[in-house]
Protein backbone atom coordinates (compact mmCIF):
# COMPACT_ATOMS: atom_id res chain seq x y z
CA UNK A 1 0.00 0.00 0.00
CA UNK A 2 1.42 3.47 -1.06
CA UNK A 3 1.64 5.77 2.23
CA UNK A 4 3.38 8.99 3.01
CA UNK A 5 5.46 9.25 5.81
CA UNK A 6 5.64 12.38 7.50
CA UNK A 7 9.05 13.02 9.48
CA UNK A 8 9.52 15.82 12.08
CA UNK A 9 13.19 15.46 13.41
CA UNK A 10 13.64 17.54 16.46
CA UNK A 11 16.56 20.20 16.38
CA UNK A 12 19.49 18.65 19.10
CA UNK A 13 20.15 15.19 17.88
CA UNK A 14 19.95 16.28 14.27
CA UNK A 15 22.46 19.28 14.84
CA UNK A 16 24.73 17.37 16.84
CA UNK A 17 25.10 14.81 13.75
CA UNK A 18 25.61 17.74 11.44
CA UNK A 19 28.46 19.21 13.96
CA UNK A 20 29.97 16.47 14.55
CA UNK A 21 29.49 15.08 10.61
CA UNK A 22 27.71 11.92 11.10
CA UNK A 23 24.61 13.57 9.07
CA UNK A 24 25.23 12.52 6.04
CA UNK A 25 26.32 8.41 6.87
CA UNK A 26 23.53 8.63 8.88
CA UNK A 27 20.71 9.74 6.76
CA UNK A 28 22.60 7.74 3.51
CA UNK A 29 21.64 4.81 5.12
CA UNK A 30 17.96 5.16 6.46
CA UNK A 31 17.14 6.46 3.04
CA UNK A 32 18.57 3.79 1.37
CA UNK A 33 16.87 1.10 3.80
CA UNK A 34 13.64 2.96 2.93
CA UNK A 35 13.94 2.98 -0.45
CA UNK A 36 10.95 5.74 -0.96
CA UNK A 37 9.58 6.07 -4.18
CA UNK A 38 9.71 10.14 -3.54
CA UNK A 39 11.63 11.88 -0.96
CA UNK A 40 11.12 15.64 -0.05
CA UNK A 41 12.66 17.32 2.91
CA UNK A 42 10.76 20.89 4.56
CA UNK A 43 10.32 22.65 7.42
CA UNK A 44 7.46 21.01 9.61
CA UNK A 45 6.20 23.33 12.67
CA UNK A 46 9.80 25.26 12.59
CA UNK A 47 11.62 21.51 12.49
CA UNK A 48 13.70 20.16 9.74
CA UNK A 49 10.97 17.75 8.18
CA UNK A 50 10.91 15.01 5.59
CA UNK A 51 7.66 13.42 3.44
CA UNK A 52 8.48 10.42 1.91
CA UNK A 53 6.30 8.34 -0.46
CA UNK A 54 6.94 4.31 0.72
CA UNK A 55 5.45 1.10 -0.35
CA UNK A 56 4.32 -0.52 2.30
CA UNK A 57 3.43 -4.34 1.84
CA UNK A 58 2.46 -5.25 5.24
CA UNK A 59 1.46 -3.61 8.36
CA UNK A 60 4.50 -5.47 9.83
CA UNK A 61 6.82 -3.11 7.74
CA UNK A 62 5.69 0.17 9.20
CA UNK A 63 8.41 -0.74 12.57
CA UNK A 64 11.33 -0.79 9.74
CA UNK A 65 10.49 2.50 8.35
CA UNK A 66 9.68 4.25 11.53
CA UNK A 67 11.94 3.14 14.03
CA UNK A 68 15.56 4.52 12.45
CA UNK A 69 14.13 8.02 12.51
CA UNK A 70 12.76 7.58 16.05
CA UNK A 71 16.33 5.65 17.17
CA UNK A 72 18.47 8.35 15.66
CA UNK A 73 16.83 11.45 16.18
CA UNK A 74 14.08 11.15 18.04
CA UNK A 75 11.85 12.15 15.75
CA UNK A 76 7.88 12.12 15.38
CA UNK A 77 6.80 10.19 12.23
CA UNK A 78 2.99 9.94 10.76
CA UNK A 79 1.67 7.64 8.06
CA UNK A 80 -0.99 8.42 5.89
CA UNK A 81 -2.76 5.92 3.08
CA UNK A 82 -2.19 7.78 -0.50
CA UNK A 83 -3.31 7.36 -3.44
CA UNK A 84 -2.59 8.43 -7.29
CA UNK A 85 -5.48 9.23 -9.42
CA UNK A 86 -5.71 6.00 -11.26
CA UNK A 87 -5.68 4.54 -7.26
CA UNK A 88 -8.80 6.58 -7.10
CA UNK A 89 -9.98 5.37 -10.19
CA UNK A 90 -10.53 2.43 -9.16
CA UNK A 91 -11.95 3.20 -6.07
CA UNK A 92 -15.90 3.11 -7.12
CA UNK A 93 -16.71 5.95 -5.59
CA UNK A 94 -19.86 6.37 -8.37
CA UNK A 95 -20.86 3.02 -6.89
CA UNK A 96 -20.56 4.34 -3.61
CA UNK A 97 -22.22 7.96 -4.03
CA UNK A 98 -25.35 6.30 -5.16
CA UNK A 99 -25.57 3.87 -2.52
CA UNK A 100 -25.23 6.31 0.16
CA UNK A 101 -27.01 9.53 -1.81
Amino acid sequence: MRMMMKVKIPHEKFNAAVKDGTIGAKMHTILGDMKPEAAYFTEMCGHRGGIFIVDVASPSAVPALAEPWFLTFNADVQFHVVMSPEDLGKSGLDTIGKKWA
